[in-house]
């Protein structure tokens, strides 16, 4: 790559998850200028919301230090994957970035649920302002543990002990060979990565994928009653289409998805005049 390209990584899991931390020193042994700037609390299933947490009119952002990455500025923020990616356009965490690198996400990120995902949601945040983003995500989603507050996206439900014993250099690695492709994609471009929970002897390699028609779970009631409605979700039934990102990663690959921010729709007619 030419030039050192400034990075922002970000997550929907927070600034402490483990896929953070591996993210941004591959990014930064790869020779990119990073700043982390990542949830202080866990975000999952928040797409691409603008929240965040106000005290007299200020965002918060908690300057941070992060295990493993001495010397790389980081910073807890008190909002949405998405809004902290606007906020790093805009200079609030030094130089604005032209990259954006979402993730380690504790979790796939596959078939058009990515809809909901925070960690997707940050990477088409920076599209939409012109940037290019890789969301990456690790699966060890297990349906049993999922919670409803998780939009179908794998939650924080996992050990924490577990978390640290997951694969995540077999994601860091594939998604630091993604990098060149990332840099030479057109501005506004997505890579959307999803790996395996392996060691990488036990990947059968990278495969370029579409999206699935439906994401790995779904919703449904469990108890609706005067004044309230409680949900619960459950492994998806339907099974998805060969040569899928959900059908691949069950075979053992890891997929990867070129996708875009919102655009029109200029094959839909409509009775007005042409523009």
């Amino acid at each position: 790559m030419s030039g050192q390209h400034r990075v922002l990584v970000t997550n929907d899991d927070g600034i402490a998850a483990p896929g953070l931390r591996r993210l941004a020193a591959a990014a930064t042994d790869h020779g990119l200028d990073v700043v982390v700037a990542a949830p202080l609390d866990e975000s999952s299933g928040i797409s691409a919301a603008m929240t965040a947490v106000v005290e007299d009119g200020r965002v918060v952002v908690d300057r941070r230090t992060v295990t493993a990455l001495d010397g790389i500025p980081a910073f807890g923020v008190g909002a949405s994957p998405g809004y902290i990616v606007i906020l790093a356009t805009l200079g609030a965490f030094g130089t604005p970035p032209d990259l954006v690198l979402s993730g380690i996400n504790r979790g796939a990120n596959a078939g058009n649920a990515v809809l909901h995902s925070g960690t997707v949601g940050a990477a088409l945040t920076a599209a939409s302002a012109g940037l290019r983003a890789m969301a990456v995500s690790l699966d060890v989603f297990t349906p049993t543990i999922a919670t409803a507050a998780s939009g179908g996206v794998a939650s924080a439900a996992l050990d924490e002990a577990d978390d640290e014993a997951r694969n995540w250099d077999t994601a860091t690695s594939l998604a630091r060979g993604l990098l060149p492709a990332l840099t030479a994609a057109p501005t506004g471009t997505v890579i959307n990565l999803n790996v395996p929970d392996r060691v990488p002897d036990q990947v059968r390699g990278l495969r370029r994928a579409d999206l699935a028609r439906f994401g790995q779970v779904s919703m449904t009631i469990a108890e609706a009653g005067e004044g309230y409605v409680r949900t619960s979700v459950r492994e998806a039934e339907t099974r998805p289409d060969p040569g899928t990102d959900l059908a691949l990663l069950a075979e053992g690959w890891a997929t990867v998805t070129p996708i875009r921010s919102v655009t029109v729709a200029d094959d839909v007619d409509l009775p007005f005049p042409e523009r």
